[in-house]
């Protein structure tokens, strides 16, 4: 059995009785915890006494959630820090990374007049009030200004060491400027995040559909298409590994899109191509629209059931390194909307993601704990330089999840701890459930309950990636 025991008398929590879940294994064992952080591993005989001691028997002993792919309190989320770390605390996240946006001038902008990079890390940082899980932050280029070169050295220093682009909407860079922030960002060994789909496209699309009177919800996929998505994905995967530069591709929906991962991968190495998908492109497909309307209006959409399959078969061969959510927090009075392209693009599910990814991937298709694991805790916290964080291993940050893996229950929005009124998993069973979250030793989430104080939550400083594992 991994693990071992510390020499310690006396330790804050010991957690006792469960299955340890770790990347490669799982084996009975208790975990202690002390000081935040976790102390031991090991059988019950060798565990020093403990202050608190929880009862995890018949349960699973997992390392917290990291969700490196979630909108907070900005433009495409009504959600403070606070409601949502308290969602994200009751599903098992235990850190999420969230977006500092360069402020722009636009319809889908908060702001009045430009700013800066920095200014975005600084203005975020200042909303991250009463959190109760710990965070970090992407830096968002939303213009094409030469300026933002003169920056991105203190923005990694800052301890954002990666930066996001759109190749869509108001926002979206053309890709001559995507080829320059490429080069900088490889000298500064940084990592780029991209959301890949052909603006061209879309927009012509979407222009055509509005023409024609095609607002039902259903029309709203065939105004994204996945060609639309492969095609964008190809040109910026290729500037960057043509300049060297880590490519992180967030929100993959579609099998072509992956395919051209895979492709790049293949050539250049997991060192600078990494990826990931969405649970709600792993479970749902594009008979939700019927279902639900604009509730499940997510950019890229929900595509075909062949497209969730391409989804796993993806995450086994490794091309997707890691499971997200694209959490954003809307009500209904922003999704019910006459026509699709007047809905608020995004949804919910911060909440949700544990339970739901387990059941489809665990439950429903075979997969192992391990592999939940790598694709939930390690492999995000690894990528985006979180080296305390995604592991049970002493010495690390003491984010700890108990999770029942035979609890059977529905959802619903009535249980939301954040601002949105509505799911899309909606009346959806599931077995699995978060019973306990712990964030740095801290017990934060207990049955269904927030029980710590708002405010335990810290931003992280993040360290420039290693991807070489």
């Amino acid at each position: 059995m991994p693990g071992f025991a510390l020499v310690l008398s006396m330790v804050d929590t010991v957690i006792r009785g469960g299955t340890v879940v770790t990347p490669t294994d799982t084996y009975d064992a208790d975990v202690a915890i002390d000081d935040g952080e976790i102390a031991a591993i090991g059988d019950a005989d060798s565990m020093p006494e403990a202050d608190e001691v929880h009862d995890a028997s018949g349960k699973l002993v997992m390392p917290g959630v990291v969700d490196p792919h979630v909108h907070i309190d900005d433009m495409f989320s009504g959600d403070t820090y606070e409601t949502a770390t308290k969602a994200a605390a009751l599903g098992g996240t235990t850190t999420y990374i969230d977006f500092a946006w360069q402020a722009w001038v636009g319809d889908l902008s908060l702001w009045d007049e430009p700013g800066t990079l920095v200014e975005g890390i600084e203005r975020k940082r200042e909303k991250a009030e009463n959190p109760v899980i710990d965070y970090g932050l992407h830096a968002a280029i939303t213009r094409e200004d030469p300026a933002v070169f003169e920056e991105l050295a203190d923005v990694v220093d800052a301890g954002v060491p990666t930066v996001k682009m759109f190749t869509a909407y108001e926002i979206g860079l053309g890709n001559g400027f995507m080829d320059q922030v490429f080069a900088e960002l490889a000298d500064l060994d940084a990592v780029a995040v991209l959301h890949s789909e052909d603006g061209d496209v879309c927009d012509a699309k979407t222009e055509q559909f509005q023409a024609e009177g095609k607002g039902d919800p259903e029309w709203y996929p065939r105004s994204r298409p996945d060609y639309a998505e492969a095609m964008a994905a190809e040109d910026a995967v290729r500037m960057a590994t043509e300049h060297g530069c880590q490519y992180y591709g967030i929100h993959t929906s579609c099998r072509k899109s992956a395919e051209v991962l895979a492709q790049f991968r293949e050539e250049h190495g997991e060192e600078m191509v990494r990826a990931e998908t969405c649970t709600h492109y792993t479970v749902h497909d594009d008979s939700i629209f019927e279902e639900l309307g604009n509730l499940p209006m997510i950019a890229p959409p929900i595509r075909k059931p062949d497209d969730n399959d391409a989804m796993f078969e993806h995450l086994k061969a490794g091309t997707l390194d890691v499971v997200s959510t694209d959490h954003c927090g809307y009500t209904l009075a922003g999704k019910e909307t006459e026509n699709w392209w007047d809905s608020k693009f995004g949804a919910n599910a911060l909440q949700t993601n544990l339970p739901v990814f387990h059941d489809e991937a665990v439950n429903e298709r075979g997969f192992s704990y391990p592999f939940l694991v790598r694709k939930l805790c390690r492999n995000p916290a690894r990528i985006f330089g979180l080296p305390g964080k995604g592991t049970l291993d002493p010495g690390t940050d003491a984010d700890v999840v108990v999770f029942d893996p035979d609890e059977t229950y529905t959802i619903t929005a009535e249980a939301n701890a954040n601002i949105s009124d509505f799911s899309i998993y909606e009346g959806r069973e599931v077995t699995g459930r978060v019973k306990k979250t712990f964030v740095r030793g801290e017990l934060v989430a207990d049955d269904g309950d927030i029980v710590a104080e708002g405010g335990h939550g810290e931003f992280v400083e993040r360290k420039r990636p290693d991807w070489d594992f």
